[in-house]
């Protein structure tokens, strides 16, 4: 189950490791108990400060980690913790064993005030990159506080029970028996949450009362790049987002990136976080920007009143999947209707599922989907499938794939989940139906720019105006990405941006500075 890699990295890990940690397991009498009994022994093979115990738990299978003759840290794995949730296994074992959680004394003491029993259940998919984070924030808030309790429970193990729940997205979150939480969340954020604030993560006192160089506001890759090449320029520079990672983290495998046959969009992100650690790029994340004052320095402002200010300011907030807009879309966001394969597609095992668009990343879905679902319907609105040849051709290869063009989507149906479809044959005019589980909307991009209102130019597509050094409108404010007018939306053309951008916001400081000479 682990292979050698796997094995050598996590020998490493548990050479860290504290004290004695046990792992109490309930198999129940399944095939799914007997896959879980064998990861745990090819862990504990692995140290000696590891052990196995029986015991009787809520779900079979399922175990706790707790360290040895101590008090339970009310950490659960219900399911096997690989794929994206292996770090959380591995940062669990550390932290219960002994490890002090990285976070701040301010988050730390919020959490142990906690004085309500909490017991919360996140539904997971191992292909997630969204759900790590929130399985790392709970299991940190069980350990800290006896109150507390989480269990992960791997959706694609416990399909059943996901199925009862209605739950059709992950991560989603239960509190006490009753659903809490969808989607990315960062620890402070869960930490306010579950505390009846706002869900909104502390700014520290040193970063919003520092006026930066350059404050750049998003996190994908054209950010990213403006950050590197800000920061190698020697100027203080902040990157301020939601979540590091942006649409890269959507995309399994990268191809044509230049001079890099393959890589995953997760990892390419995590290089280029590194880098930007490398040149002291400081990350502000789990924020949303609210707003752009102009000015000297330029302000931006933070959900929950924080100001943050840039000499000059680089807006890469990207873009978002545009909506169908089809009665049942909105009624069945999360219970059937979906954005990312790659998170929500386990949810979806021996199932019918539909992909609307037949772009690349439409296609590409298809294809990501059809190893995991019965079949694969792609709707395409025009009269031919618009992705890439290779992408079709493989689409077209597999047997549970149909690619049905010049089909209208007309509505989404369903009572409580997404039960089927149906569309318009554009050529003949018929109404037509599909009984699916599940329907992934892939019809292109939004640009993130709402939040600005009139700050700057934008286009009719919502698109900010940018000239060729990534300057716009307003005086010190440049942008980059798949939040412009750019032609194509790329992930190397939006890293080109970025570094545009960061080139030119230098330049506006240099000529600044002469100036004032």
């Amino acid at each position: 189950m682990l292979d050698n890699k796997l094995k050598q990295q996590l020998s490493s890990y548990l050479q860290l490791l504290q004290q004695p940690v046990v792992f109490t397991l309930d198999t129940g009498d399944s095939a799914n108990g007997t896959k879980v009994r064998d990861f745990l022994n090819e862990v504990v093979a692995l140290s000696p400060k590891l052990s196995i115990a029986e015991g009787q738990l809520k779900r079979q299978p399922s175990f706790t980690v707790d360290a040895k003759g101590a008090a339970p840290s009310g950490i659960t794995f219900a399911g096997i913790p690989l794929g994206h949730e292996f770090e959380s296994f591995v940062l669990a074992l550390l932290q219960v064993s002994g490890h002090a959680p990285k976070i701040s004394a301010k988050v730390r003491q919020q959490i142990e005030a906690i004085d309500q029993d909490l017991h919360f259940e996140t539904f997971a998919s191992l292909s997630c990159h969204n759900c790590p984070d929130v399985v790392q924030a709970l299991d940190i808030m069980s350990l800290l506080n006896p109150h507390i309790t989480h269990t992960m429970i791997e959706g694609g193990m416990f399909q059943d029970e996901a199925e009862a729940n209605n739950i059709m997205a992950v991560p989603t979150v239960f509190l006490n028996g009753k659903e809490w939480h969808n989607g990315r969340a960062t620890l402070e954020q869960l930490v306010n949450k579950a505390q009846g604030k706002a869900a909104v993560a502390a700014v520290d006192n040193d970063v919003s009362d520092q006026t930066y160089d350059v404050l750049i506001i998003g996190g994908g890759p054209a950010a990213g790049s403006a950050a590197v090449y800000a920061g190698r320029k020697g100027l203080s520079t902040a990157v301020v987002a939601d979540h590091m990672g942006g649409q890269p983290l959507e995309t399994v495998g990268i191809e044509n990136l230049i001079g890099t046959d393959y890589i995953e969009g997760e990892q390419l992100m995590q290089n280029i976080q590194a880098q930007m650690t490398k040149y002291n790029v400081t990350l502000i994340d789990g924020q949303t920007v609210t707003g752009l004052t102009a000015g000297s320095p330029v302000q931006v402002s933070l959900k929950g009143d924080t100001i943050l200010k840039g000499r000059t300011v680089i807006i890469a907030t990207g873009a978002h999947w545009r909506n169908v807009n089809v009665p049942g879309e909105a009624e069945f966001r999360n219970k059937g209707v979906a954005y990312c394969p790659h998170c929500d597609g386990p949810l979806y095992k021996g199932k019918n599922v539909a992909v609307i668009g037949g772009g690349n990343s439409g296609v590409e879905a298809a294809i990501d989907l059809a190893g995991i679902a019965k079949h694969v319907s792609v709707l395409e609105f025009v009269p031919k499938i618009s992705a890439d040849a290779v992408l079709v051709s493989k689409a077209q290869s597999l047997a549970n794939v149909d690619l049905i063009t010049n089909a209208q989507t007309t509505a989404i149906t369903g009572d409580g989940r997404v039960t089927g479809m149906t569309y318009t044959d554009r050529a003949t005019g018929d109404s037509k139906s599909l009984a699916v589980d599940g329907v992934f909307v892939q019809i292109g991009l939004v640009p993130n720019t709402d939040w600005l209102a009139e700050c700057v130019d934008m286009n009719k597509h919502g698109e900010i105006v940018v000239d060729e050094k990534g300057a716009t409108s307003m005086a010190n404010v440049f942008a980059a990405g798949d939040c412009t007018n750019s032609t194509y939306k790329q992930i190397i053309i939006s890293m080109g941006s970025g570094a545009t951008a960061a080139l030119g916001a230098f330049d506006a400081l240099a000529r600044e500075v002469t100036v004032k000479a």
